[in-house]
């Protein structure tokens, strides 16, 4: 059997998405590729049409692991993969952002000793009630390839310990998928607009089971929308396990008012063109959150923390929380400043990247690939186990990394602080300052000459 080169794994949607840029130009640059589905959360069959709208071939292996606890999914998630993956033995396994999926392909490909590659790497919310954080940061281990969206995420990867050569920054996904379909996405939406008689109107999704499992917040977030209905409109296409907890909650009688637009759960690009024509978006999502500010639609995030703070840095984007009065608040916030934030973000570059990011990641794995790179062993018997150290640029001004690599191949410089202490990335053709702290590892032995 030949072998195939790049084995992709993905199960949900938003990873069907983020990871289609890849798909794209891996198959334009005509590498070898197997498609893995693990049926996380959607069915493949009911899901071909979403498949044929984004041009991604039929997966090769439909893993069908459904539903269940986060055990049961990531324990049937692994054992089913494993064995894909001893029989295709790829040169790299790639799977993107925070689910069980990506949690259950990250340890196959390390048990198996296949470089694993993660795409949006380096998320952080820093909050570990969240099953999505712990995913990332078990996933960011293990990677032989972290592929960052921007350089915070970079940064939370080398305070974790991930050495720089194993971390590239590419943008998001997100941004190609968008800036590709945006204007095919706005016709998509306006059809739907002219059935509801729509023209001004403000986009609600909520799925996260921190609000949808509590039923204060949840009830909270239904209040807030009621009230914000009476000034504008209300489009809120309401995902199953939602509508399912409300009416255990007996709550969705707080939805069904003149001005809220019930919708079953929309086809991606009618989503994505309502978010686009709309005036505020409230949310739960992360996704949501990345694609308004690459839209330039003002968001609203009804959450407490968020792992995507360059959109609450670039103006785009506010977290509220769930109380019904600082959600109200927000929302008249943003209403009355809405001008000021588009402008400020039209002035802007995306922090998520230029839309190029499935095409820098397709050829890091190329560059990957070509070198036939694979997980060893070291061998620390004459030269002494690595440690760190911090010491001042010194000595070494003037030199770039990679001249200070060259004359200490043993050492590597893994961080680097300025003047003021604020972290800069150890980039390749970076000038050592005089004033720099250095944050290097290296092995025992060589770290005597450094200092």
């Amino acid at each position: 059997m030949k072998r195939k080169q790049i084995m992709i794994v993905f199960g949900t949607r938003p990873e069907a998405i983020k990871l289609a840029p890849v798909i794209w130009h891996s198959r334009n640059h005509n590498i070898d590729l197997c498609l893995v589905w693990s049926g996380q959360h959607y069915d493949y069959e009911l899901g071909r049409v979403f498949f044929e709208e984004l041009k991604l071939p039929d997966p090769d292996y439909n893993l069908k692991v459904g539903s269940g606890t986060h055990g049961q999914q990531t324990a049937r998630i692994i054992e089913r993969l494993e064995k894909v993956v001893l029989e295709e033995n790829p040169a790299v396994i790639v799977a993107q952002g925070d689910t069980n999926t990506v949690l259950g392909t990250a340890l196959v490909a390390a048990k198996c000793k296949i470089p694993f590659a993660h795409v949006e790497a380096g998320l952080r919310s820093y909050d570990r009630t969240m099953p999505e954080e712990i995913n990332r940061i078990v996933a960011d281990a293990v990677a032989e390839i972290c592929f960052a969206p921007t350089e915070r995420a970079a940064l939370n990867l080398l305070y974790e310990g991930i050495f720089p050569w194993k971390i590239f920054i590419t943008g998001n996904t997100i941004v190609d998928v968008v800036l590709k379909y945006r204007e095919k996405a706005v016709k998509e939406a306006e059809k739907l607009l002219t059935e509801l008689a729509l023209k001004e109107y403000c986009l609600a999704t909520v799925h996260r089971a921190e609000n949808t499992d509590n039923p204060t917040r949840l009830k909270n977030i239904f209040k807030a929308l009621n009230t914000i209905a009476d000034q504008i409109p209300v489009v809120f296409p309401i995902h199953p396990r939602t509508r399912n907890k409300a009416e255990k909650y007996s709550i969705l009688k707080l939805l069904e008012k003149e001005n809220i637009y019930l919708t079953k759960p929309l086809g991606y690009f009618k989503f994505l063109g309502l978010l686009a024509k709309t005036k505020i978006v409230l949310t739960d999502s992360g996704g949501v959150q990345e694609e308004a500010l690459t839209l330039k639609t003002p968001c609203i995030t009804l959450r407490y923390n968020t792992e995507r703070p360059e959109t609450v840095e670039a103006g785009g984007n506010i977290l509220a929380g769930t109380e019904v009065n600082e959600i109200i608040q927000c929302f008249k916030h943003t209403i009355k400043h809405i001008k000021e934030i588009k402008e400020k973000l039209e002035k802007k570059p995306n922090p998520l990247g230029d839309g190029k990011a499935g095409q820098k990641i397709t050829q890091i794995l190329e560059t990957y690939i070509q070198k036939e790179k694979k997980i060893t062993s070291p061998d620390y018997r004459h030269t002494g186990h690595p440690t760190y150290l911090l010491v001042k640029g010194g000595k070494y001004t003037g030199l770039t990394i990679n001249q200070f690599r060259q004359k200490h191949p043993n050492t590597h410089i893994t961080l680097l602080y300025d003047e003021k202490g604020i972290p800069k990335l150890p980039l390749e053709d970076m000038t050592i300052k005089k004033e720099y702290s250095l944050r290097v590892w290296g092995n025992t032995n060589d770290s005597e000459n450094i200092t």
